[in-house]
């Protein structure tokens, strides 16, 4: 599916959407990752873990400070910036890429652009704490809302979704519309699914099969396949070779943005995904 190209505002620049796909890499800080095993918990890994992502390809360097996995429990703004602030002091005027930190936390995004931070990523969609887009208002940054069900203690309780898709259309465009009527212009937007936060791997399947329609809300789509699962078999482990199916599919289904952790090796992927979008 071809993607018009458009500029993405940020606090000090802008990024170009569209011609190419953007990766964003993921680096977490949190002691009970899926993804890592808490292995950057330590700010001078973390560091060289950054510059790594940058290495190897990354567009953005996203870092979660609070783990939003399944049965996850809240903290508290002071732990978070325990583990965050560190690294980010470490990482100012290191990267030539725009760092983008994961938060639903006002204070924790207010911190963050004290120290450079160019994107703010809310994982509640502005549903858990709705000042955060005036944060993001009074610093001309961007802001990725990500879509989630329920909270992560709860989505093992959630019922089945008819139209996953249908659903998270509506509800992002009324996240949207929230954040726009709060000040922030749709140039500073962009959109997450959020798949398997609150969604069973069988409607991450259908959301990722139904990716085009979210062209219905007019701002840029980025998504989040590595670390889920998809609804292929009962018995299917996550594995890299579905993640880089996942990713090639978002790509050619309208994706102007994938979040990944592991960059080297899905980048190959999405550049010739890319290819085939472009031919």
């Amino acid at each position: 599916m071809p993607r018009k190209p458009q500029e993405w505002k940020l606090r000090t620049g802008r990024l170009l959407l569209g011609e190419r796909t953007l990766i964003s890499g993921v680096l977490n800080v949190t002691p009970d990752s899926l993804a890592d095993g808490g292995r950057y918990l330590d700010p001078e890994l973390a560091f060289d873990r950054a510059l790594e992502l940058a290495q190897q390809g990354a567009d953005i360097v996203e870092i979660g400070a609070e783990s939003v996995r399944q049965g996850s429990a809240r903290i508290s703004e002071a732990e978070e910036l325990r583990r965050l602030v560190p690294v980010l002091k470490r990482l100012r005027g290191a990267l030539s890429i725009p760092i983008c930190v994961e938060t639903y936390k006002a204070a924790v995004a207010e911190k963050a652009m004290a120290y450079g931070v160019e994107i703010i990523k809310d994982p509640s969609a502005l549903i858990w704490e709705p000042d955060l887009a005036k944060v993001v208002v009074q610093h001309d940054a961007g802001l990725i809302i990500q879509h989630m069900r329920g909270k992560p203690d709860t989505w093992g309780k959630l019922p089945g979704l008819q139209d996953p898709a249908g659903s998270l259309i509506t509800e992002l465009k009324a996240s949207v519309s929230r954040a726009v009527r709060q000040g922030l212009q749709p140039q500073r937007l962009v959109i997450d699914p959020g798949l398997g936060m609150g969604k069973r791997k069988e409607q991450n399947s259908e959301i990722l099969r139904d990716l085009d329609r979210f062209a219905d809300i007019p701002v840029p789509l980025q998504l989040s396949p590595t670390g889920k699962q998809f609804g292929t078999s009962p018995t299917m482990e996550m594995s890299l070779s579905m993640w880089t199916a996942a990713a090639v599919a978002a790509v050619l289904r309208g994706a102007f943005i994938l979040r990944v952790h592991d960059v080297a090796a899905l980048r190959p992927a999405i550049l010739l995904a890319d290819e085939l979008v472009r031919g």
